[in-house]
């Protein structure tokens, strides 16, 4: 196996960046092909120690930044990092492709190079939030901001396969993200799309509030990009707001100071559920091959979980698995 990994991309590369693709490669049997300018990498190689040998690097002389549109990596860049990590897996020489760089870039480039699977309309960023009894997977989280309810449907039928094969999760439970559990709750949107995934074989349980996410109420949540990014930005804020809020509390009560030691492992238990590099980033499901899309600042524990997270998918064979599950809904269709 062998996992395209953008050197370039991230607000820490290249050198978190490759720091954790280095710490991938010393605990995976597969090859970590680095995308960037050799010398820079070999720089962050060479700093880090003795580089392992199932580190390869891919050659690159541009990188798309932050703040460019996604149309610049799409028009002549085909020299930059992110474009040749993903023409790996185009090429057939790599399986997984990760990026922390220009996420709309990196989306752009994945869905037109390597592809969307037959009958799946919209790629779908599925995140996993963080539940007591296990992630539930939130889609779309922000690759499409308006949608229509047959892509809702796709969304429930990929977040359950990824559910079920990546996360382990059995007969996973696929709800609506709406602002009610009742079924006339919601907008048109929402409406429409409990009927088409009523239609389904899946687990499909209705509607789900915002906080079923959190509960045990669903196991895949679906919804619109634009509802997804809000729900995982505001998720971000919040839990941000919780460790800092307890902070203040700790330094304000001489009580609590003296028991502090004692929450910190509570503490730092409920930060890592809540943190985006657990996982390390989120699968672009959808599109023929493994996606990575990860957090602009990254650092190196990030980039590893991600490239782990990549690792796992590929041998969980989820591409192939939605593939299989679009190409019999068509014959039945047809």
């Amino acid at each position: 196996m062998r996992i395209a990994v953008d050197a370039m991309g991230g607000d820490f590369a290249p050198e978190q960046i490759v720091d954790g693709a280095r710490l991938a490669a010393g605990e995976l049997d597969a090859i970590i092909s680095l995308a960037g300018p050799p010398e820079a990498i070999e720089s962050c190689l060479r700093e880090l120690g003795p580089r392992p040998d199932n580190i390869e690097i891919e050659p690159a002389t541009d990188v798309i930044a932050m703040e460019e549109s996604p149309r610049a990596a799409l028009r002549g860049r085909d020299g930059s990092s992110v474009a040749r990590a993903v023409g790996l897996v185009a090429e057939g020489r790599a399986q997984a492709v990760v990026s922390a760089g220009n996420s709309g870039a990196f989306m752009a480039l994945s869905a037109v190079r390597l592809g969307t699977i037959p009958g799946v309309r919209r790629p779908a960023i599925a995140c996993p939030m963080p539940s007591p009894t296990g992630p539930c997977v939130l889609l779309d989280a922000g690759a499409n901001a308006d949608c229509r309810p047959e892509h809702l449907r796709d969304f429930g039928l990929m977040g359950a396969l990824y559910a079920e094969h990546s996360l382990g999760i059995g007969n996973p439970r696929v709800a609506v993200l709406s602002i009610g559990e009742e079924k006339g709750k919601g907008n048109e949107l929402t409406k429409a799309a409990y009927d088409l995934l009523a239609e389904t074989e899946l687990n499909f349980v209705g509607n789900a509030e915002p906080g079923d996410i959190y509960g045990d109420g669903c196991d895949v949540a679906v919804c619109d990009g634009f509802v997804g990014n809000v729900v995982l930005k505001t998720s971000e804020g919040v839990a941000s707001l919780m460790v800092d809020q307890l902070k203040r509390l700790i330094q304000g009560s001489l009580a609590l100071k003296l028991v502090s030691p004692l929450l910190r492992s509570g503490l730092r238990q409920m930060m890592r559920e809540f943190d985006y590099s657990e996982y390390g980033g989120a699968l672009l499901l959808g599109v023929n091959g493994v996606s990575i899309v990860g957090h602009g600042c990254s650092d190196a524990r990030a980039i590893r979980n991600a490239v782990c997270f990549a690792h796992r998918a590929v041998q969980s064979r989820l591409v192939e698995h939605i593939s299989e599950v679009f190409a019999q809904r068509a014959e039945t269709v047809a």
